[in-house]
């Protein structure tokens, strides 16, 4: 690229210097010319002017001015013959003078003028004058060359211009192609700094929100596959107690546990598609408010056998004026997932779920009777490592869930250890 900028303007410029500078060497050489027979029929005038009284005296014309600058001066009489001075004895500048005009031309070798010898008003001789075009062209060409030695200054200047230019363009580039590569090798960090020219800053920041959004999009990724990796444990754990239920009784009926296998499936399968909406940042609710009789039976079919085989109950209490709330269904499902396997993991005794009314909006309250939580609460909801001790992925997941629904999740109380779901109200837009 710094190669064509450069080329391309020492191009434009030579270019340039050539429709301008041809012309004008023309134009020097031209005026070279002009100014040399100028010179020349001042001379011939002022000889003239001297010689005019001998020639009409019939006498041989005497003092003529001496040649300067290789001019060649001759006197020529009435009837065109040399009288005085140095010239061709017949000439058709003199005789061309001799009708009464200026005269110019000449050979190769020299330039001539010849002017009439007037006395009164008739021609009684001419005069011719002659110089070398050697030194003519001696003169044009150190025109010429001073012309060259420009255009080459010029030509220079604009080589280093040119290279400058491509340099401040150049250099952006390559630490875009530097930001791309770096991109390519996964560090979405990288931003390009401005450079003060719109075009490329443009591109540069195009390639930053790019790098942004798929920053993004590979965070989302990693939460999916942690928020799954956590979420499908206890659907899995079921499943496979189910399993090993009908295993331990090779005689019973297979269709129930075949039946339970599938209902345990299924709640995969949803579980699966519900945090795949969540790491595509999608809404989770289908419209319809949440039902809770239907979640609260799901709950009960779910958790009951899985804290019963570990010696602990399931207890609901649910206060029948709770008002009714907008968040979906799928939402308040993985919330109280997440709720209910933290209390079934980390605390002891029985494990309930309270619906009540908090001041018109709908609360769920998920307690146990264990010792209680230490970790503060601003801790508590902070993703952490999947391998972390204690509660880390499920909270940050069930309160980012609910936060999204525009609802709330707290540590309303540590002793005993009880999680308050605060669910969105619903309007009567909603219900339009």
């Amino acid at each position: 690229m710094r190669t064509r900028i450069v080329g391309l303007a020492v191009l434009a410029s030579v270019l340039a210097i050539g429709l301008f500078g041809l012309p004008l060497a023309v134009a020097i050489a031209r005026y070279a010319v002009l100014h040399e027979e100028s010179n020349l029929v001042r001379v011939a005038d002022a000889t003239a002017v001297s010689v005019s009284t001998e020639l009409h005296d019939g006498e041989r014309p005497s003092g003529l001015p001496a040649s300067v600058d290789n001019t060649e001066l001759a006197v020529y009489d009435g009837d065109g013959d040399l009288v005085a001075g140095r010239g061709p004895a017949n000439d058709d500048l003199v005789e061309e003078a001799l009708g009464g005009r200026i005269a110019t031309g000449g050979g190769d070798d020299e330039l001539a003028v010849a002017v009439a010898v007037t006395h009164e008003t008739d021609v009684i001789g001419a005069v011719r004058v002659a110089s070398s075009r050697s030194g003519l062209y001696q003169q044009v060409m150190i025109a010429w060359l001073a012309m060259a030695a420009l255009a080459i200054v010029a030509v220079a200047a604009v080589w280093l211009v040119a290279r400058r230019q491509a340099r401040r363009l150049a250099t952006p580039l390559e630490d875009l192609a530097g930001t791309a590569r770096r991109l390519g090798d996964g560090d979405f960090s990288v931003r390009a700094a401005p450079v003060g020219i719109a075009e490329i800053d443009s591109v540069g920041r195009a390639m930053g929100r790019t790098a942004a959004r798929l920053d993004d999009m590979l965070a989302r990724e990693r939460a999916f596959s942690a928020d799954a990796s956590h979420q499908l444990r206890t659907p899995l754990a079921g499943l496979r107690l189910r399993l090993e239920a009908a295993l331990h009784q090779p005689d019973a009926d297979p269709r129930a546990a075949i039946t339970a296998g599938l209902t345990e499936a299924d709640r995969l399968e949803r579980t699966i598609d519900e945090l795949l909406a969540l790491a595509r940042d999608t809404r989770h609710a289908d419209g319809d408010p949440l039902d809770l009789p239907v979640l609260l039976d799901e709950i009960d079919r779910t958790w009951s056998p899985w804290l019963a085989e570990r010696g602990r109950a399931l207890r609901l209490v649910v206060d029948q004026q709770a008002p009714e709330s907008r968040a979906s269904t799928a939402t308040m499902r993985q919330i109280m997932a997440v709720l209910l396997d933290n209390a079934a993991k980390h605390g002891a005794g029985t494990v309930t779920v309270r619906v009540r009314d908090a001041a018109g909006v709908l609360a769920m309250d998920v307690s146990d009777e264990g010792p209680g939580v230490s970790i503060p609460e601003s801790q508590l909801f902070t993703r952490r490592a999947e391998n972390a001790a204690g509660h880390g992925i499920g909270l940050a997941l069930a309160r980012g869930l609910a936060e999204a629904e525009g609802g709330r999740l707290t540590l309303s109380s540590s002793t005993p250890p009880t999680f308050t779901v605060l669910a969105a109200p619903r309007t009567p837009s909603d219900e339009d």
